[in-house]
């Protein structure tokens, strides 16, 4: 029973600190961001920041990390096979995130932002490569997760530049994106 206390005190005080930093990046440029700033907001010590998060850009890829999951529904994802349904349904997350973010995100995020999508894209894609292509090389499907990866945050990147839709601009693009591995 108190290990569940524990548990759930530390969730909150993990909450309180990401909530607080993304307030701040609301109001500033990450660069100018200091962990004094974050812990006066979250009302916490500076001891309590550093046993939660190494620096301020660990907690930045927490932070969105966290955000890019509350955007996929990995559990669903999983169940499928790689596919249209699929890399249109990784899009629409990637898509919804880059709109989450555009409110709150400022010059210097960009390069942190596109590594952690791409790294979460290829852990989930992998997976559903290895479904569809059992006797394939581990080695080959993982590259092409990555390449997939790449291709659907660049798509995000054009679609954020675009009037449409995700699933419209996606549509068109789905052949290309889902060429099967021979």
């Amino acid at each position: 029973m108190t290990e569940e206390k524990t548990d759930l005190r530390i969730l909150r005080t993990r909450r309180l600190i990401m909530d607080a930093f993304i307030a701040l990046s609301e109001k500033k440029e990450f660069n100018d961001i200091r962990i004094t700033d974050i812990t006066e907001a979250a009302m916490v010590n500076r001891a309590t920041f550093y046993y939660h998060y190494e620096d301020k850009y660990d907690l930045l890829e927490k932070v969105l990390s966290e955000v890019l999951l509350f955007n996929l529904d990995t559990k669903a994802i999983h169940q499928m096979t790689w596919g249209d349904h699929a890399a249109t349904q990784l899009f629409i997350a990637v898509a919804n995130f880059q709109t989450t973010l555009s409110s709150r995100c400022h010059q210097g995020y960009e390069e942190t932002i596109a590594r952690i999508i791409r790294e979460h894209l290829a852990v989930i894609i992998y997976p559903l490569l290895q479904k569809e292509n059992p006797a394939k090389e581990e080695d080959i499907l993982r590259k092409m997760a990555a390449i997939l990866s790449w291709t659907i945050y660049g798509a995000s990147v054009e679609w954020k530049k675009s009037t449409l839709s995700p699933e419209a601009f996606i549509q068109p693009l789905l052949s290309f994106i889902l060429h099967k591995l021979e």
